[in-house]
């Protein structure tokens, strides 16, 4: 009913996931957090209809809701499964990451009464410092002990901490990780699937690429950083759009929203948008921030509310039900992920994966329209 919701172009999402399809190597579709917000079963149905061979998720309910959608594709679990949830997630074939003792050992007692391997990927850490079997030089034994209990090496990866901005470290990180990859295969093992590469390493250096990349932010048409990636046409996927609610003419100097904290240099037109830092709108975005009306821009003034926001409008009326677009494109201008994160002292992942649920996602193209 309140005209506020997300447009997800599945096309864009399927020409993201072929732009950065490289030669021979696999993609991973990262659709953890609901897609980056913008709807897992829906995005994870278009990327692998563009080419896609796996699915990454960060939670075992994620992939457990991909299984219940009857999404039947390899996903991977980029961390260790949770105790107690190895049952439910390996009998759904949701494939596990493991990197310590106690993960491969609860994985093993699921396995053996099974009488099956359990195929893992196992993660090496090489920097990044927050999950991964450390020190990597551990990593031929622990492949071995693992092997040794039942489980089996389906994948050897690692995550790359910098690889938007630091050459120095990234190239650091895969020379470690090749030392490591070496190791195992001097030990008498061969995962089937060595990765390293997330959207800006696939992007940025043709030698983390191997056999897989994880494509997340990228696979959502949008850089990892600005500039990185530019000559590929990424294409945005998410439009957040709104209508104007309510329309009043201020004279100069007069007040707005909780705080006082802006008032008009002229008499203005404000219009009220429903939409608040309760659907995701950063609240940091107070007075920085511009939305699309009519083709133009018009800046956030005052406080963002919960369930509200005031536009300055200027010199042009609008008029209620006109279209508000807060992210994406209307007419000649843009207002991109990477600008709101600007504004709000953050990143672009966070400004699309924060709109909430509240918030309903309409998809587009891709076979379809829900």
């Amino acid at each position: 009913m309140r005209p506020t919701w997300v447009d997800v172009d599945l096309d864009a999402v399927a020409h993201n996931v072929r732009a950065l399809t490289f030669g021979g190597t696999e993609v991973m579709a990262v659709v953890k957090a609901d897609g980056y917000g913008h709807g897992d079963v829906t995005v994870a149905r278009a990327a692998l209809d563009a080419g896609a061979s796996w699915l990454g998720v960060a939670l075992v309910e994620e992939g457990l809701g991909l299984r219940a959608a009857g999404i039947e594709a390899p996903i991977l679990a980029l961390s260790e499964f949770p105790p107690g949830s190895e049952d439910a997630a390996v009998s759904a074939s949701i494939t596990p990451t493991v990197y310590s003792r106690g993960g491969s050992e609860r994985l093993s007692a699921v396995a053996r009464p099974a009488g099956s391997p359990v195929g893992v990927h196992v993660k090496v850490d090489t920097g990044m410092h927050r999950v991964g079997l450390w020190p990597p030089e551990a990593a031929a034994a622990f492949v071995a002990e693992s092997v040794a209990a039942g489980l089996e090496l389906e994948g050897l990866w690692t995550h790359l901490a910098c690889a938007d901005t630091d050459e120095v470290t990234t190239k650091a990180q895969l020379e470690l990780f090749s030392d490591v990859l070496d190791d195992v295969r001097t030990s008498g093992h061969e995962p089937r699937l060595v990765h390293a590469a997330n959207t800006a390493g696939a992007i940025r250096f043709p030698e983390a690429r191997f056999d897989l990349v994880r494509t997340g932010i990228g696979l959502y048409g949008i850089e990892p950083a600005p500039g990185v990636g530019s000559d590929l046409g990424l294409r945005p996927a998410m439009t957040w759009r709104s209508a104007v609610a309510f329309v009043k003419r201020l004279p100069a100097g007069r007040r707005v929203s909780y705080g006082h904290r802006y008032a008009p240099e002229r008499d203005a037109w404000m219009a009220t948008v429903p939409v608040g830092y309760a659907d995701g709108y950063p609240r940091l975005l107070s007075s920085r921030a511009d939305v699309l009306i009519g083709g133009r821009r018009c800046r956030v003034a005052g406080s963002v509310t919960m369930d509200q926001l005031i536009v300055d409008c200027g010199d042009v009326e609008p008029a209620p039900g006109d279209e508000v677009v807060l992210l994406g494109t209307q007419g000649d201008e843009a207002v991109t992920a990477w600008e709101l994160a600007g504004s709000s002292d953050t990143i672009a992942y966070e400004i699309v994966a924060r709109v909430g649920s509240r918030v309903p996602r309409r998809h587009h193209g891709g076979g379809g329209t829900a």
